[in-house]
């Protein structure tokens, strides 16, 4: 019997079985927290948009944009093959690094934060995109070195240096929130993916240092923490925007004072309809409101680990954890700061909370996702 050549073997690879239909649930529960988020982000920004600028449609008609150039990009990258992903993963990231470094230059600075490239009406965050590139390299590294995970220079250092590098320059900006998003994601993709355990110790405790230096050097970061435990104590000041959040939570009680009477939302809970987007839906919808949206999330996060557990093919399995997870963890961490779990950072909620490039980036997610279900049967 004659030997497969390496051109045959690359052929091999390439060629797709039949596909299925994408996740039906997964589907159902990205409709359900975008619907959702569309109604939420006008509820909580149009009493704020018309005193600030006279426009009370004018978050959700952007909000509106943003969801249409999602929704066509889902449907866009929900039909490209495992292949197209892979191939084109280096490249991605070498974008996102371009775009990173472009923001020292060109980037505009909101609340503190110089995050945003401006691209004509709009205004494109690059530390968005980069959630999707840094999964992308991750999935198609480990899966390439599956043999070499648990050496420590293969392992961990390589997939470290990288990532660490992006988180750097996000942090810088700074957005601590979306840099530790990229490094959960990491540790969890690596854990998965091989690594050994006493190698994640000494990644974590060589960590901790990092961070001290990071609170040493910005003070109002020590603060948060401090009003983490004693919110009250501090309500006129470090810990306004978490207490205004609690009471949101307070007044909602089971079911919610009714969809549009939040008091909360009336300019008294600062960043209403971004980060604290949460808090308003428990304000107006009580705790039903809030079990739902846990409920779709937690559909959505078992439909990506159906198929990250269930697909043939090691990156595309890589691919759909890290995207659950990333989009998982944003949920676990704007949650915890909205309930006072967490300190305070400016990381939006998935879907629901109005932001044009975050509503963008987890739509491409779910076309990646859907793209990959339709191998998982």
């Amino acid at each position: 019997m004659m030997a497969k050549t390496p051109q045959s073997r690359a052929a091999q690879r390439l060629v797709v079985p039949r596909l299925n239909r994408p996740d039906p649930w997964l589907l159902v529960a990205t409709a359900g927290l975008a619907g959702l988020g569309l109604v939420m982000v006008f509820n909580a920004s149009y009493f704020y948009a018309q005193e600030r600028f006279d426009d009370p449609f004018l978050f959700v008609r952007k909000h509106v944009v943003a969801m249409f150039i999602g929704c066509c990009l889902l449907a866009v990258t929900s039909r490209l093959r495992v292949q197209w992903f892979e191939k084109y993963a280096l490249g991605l990231l070498a974008a996102s690094f371009a775009s990173l470094v472009l923001l020292f230059f060109v980037g505009i600075t909101r609340n503190n934060a110089s995050s945003w490239i401006p691209l004509g009406p709009v205004n494109l965050q690059p530390s968005e995109f980069a959630k999707i590139a840094i999964v992308l390299y991750l999935a198609r590294s480990i899966a390439r070195h599956r043999d070499e995970m648990e050496g420590f220079r293969n392992g961990i250092l390589r997939h470290v240096t990288v990532v660490g590098i992006c988180a750097s320059l996000i942090a810088v900006q700074p957005d601590v929130g979306t840099a530790i998003v990229l490094l959960s994601v990491l540790a969890l993709m690596l854990f998965v993916g091989g690594a050994r355990i006493p190698h994640l110790v000494t990644l974590g405790l060589c960590a901790v240092p990092v961070l001290t230096v990071a609170i040493a050097i910005a003070p109002y970061r020590l603060n948060r923490i401090r009003a983490l435990f004693d919110p009250w104590a501090f309500r006129y000041d470090i810990a306004f925007q978490l207490v205004q959040s609690l009471m949101a939570f307070g007044s909602g009680g089971w079911t919610g004072v009714g969809l549009g009477e939040s008091q909360q939302k009336l300019l008294f809970l600062p960043e209403a309809h971004t980060d604290f987007i949460f808090s308003v839906i428990g304000e107006e919808m009580g705790l039903a409101g809030v079990a739902l949206v846990l409920g779709l999330f937690v559909m959505l996060g078992a439909r990506g680990f159906r198929i990250a557990f269930r697909h043939p093919d090691p990156f595309a399995s890589m691919l759909a954890l890290g995207i659950t997870v990333a989009i998982l963890v944003e949920v676990a961490v704007n949650v915890g700061v909205a309930i006072g779990l967490l300190p305070t950072t400016g990381l939006a909620l998935p879907f629901l909370s109005y932001g044009g490039s975050a509503l963008v980036r987890v739509m491409i997610q779910i076309g990646i996702l859907s793209a990959l279900s339709r191998m998982t049967g």
